[in-house]
């Protein structure tokens, strides 16, 4: 009996189609049910707002090795950063108007708490560099305030948060290296 390729053709074809129809009645079987609009027992959910990427801030290049603290002078940030290279903890600072030279310094001096060149009660002073006779450092305003600085004062304090400037407290001992970066 010879079979026409005309025929073989159609047929596969039909089968085809059946098995495509029953794959998706098996498939439409497994997928949940919606109840008819207007018909639900309770109010569509809402979704939620998606939530912003927290923005990182990678330890610039060429900021040295080791433990030490890493200051941006054009990203008024700070990042504290352990023996093995690995940042523990960044945060924004607000600059005075006095910058220190870019590179390495260390920290010659600490004072817990006392009153800044601006007049302000502060804590966890420690100071790094000096420019024009005007000691640079960190330091955090008691009141937690973070404005900038008077223009028309010289002051080379480089504030940060209380609990940020804590942190870099804990890390930046007496000859502790402090890299200011561009």
């Amino acid at each position: 009996m010879a079979i026409k390729a005309g025929t073989l053709v159609s047929g596969l074809t039909a089968a085809a189609l059946v098995v495509i129809a029953v794959l998706a009645a098996q498939a439409s079987g497994s997928a949940p049910k919606t109840p008819a609009a207007g018909h639900s027992a309770s109010p569509p959910k809402k979704s939620a707002p998606a939530k912003p990427t927290p923005r990182t801030y990678p330890l610039p290049l060429h900021s040295g090795i080791g433990k030490r603290v890493v200051y941006s002078l054009s990203g008024q940030r700070v990042w504290l950063v352990d023996d093995g290279n690995r940042v523990l903890r960044t945060y924004p600072v607000v600059p005075g108007n006095v910058a220190p030279a870019k590179g390495l310094h260390h920290v010659f001096f600490r004072r817990a708490a006392g009153v800044g060149g601006d007049g302000k009660p502060v804590e966890h002073t420690v100071l790094f560099a000096m420019t024009g006779g005007v000691n640079v450092g960190f330091s955090a305003a008691v009141d937690g305030s973070l404005t900038k600085p008077d223009p028309a004062k010289q002051t080379a304090a480089i504030r940060a948060s209380r609990a940020d400037t804590t942190a870099l407290w804990q890390m930046a001992t007496m000859g502790s290296a402090i890299d200011v970066m561009p």
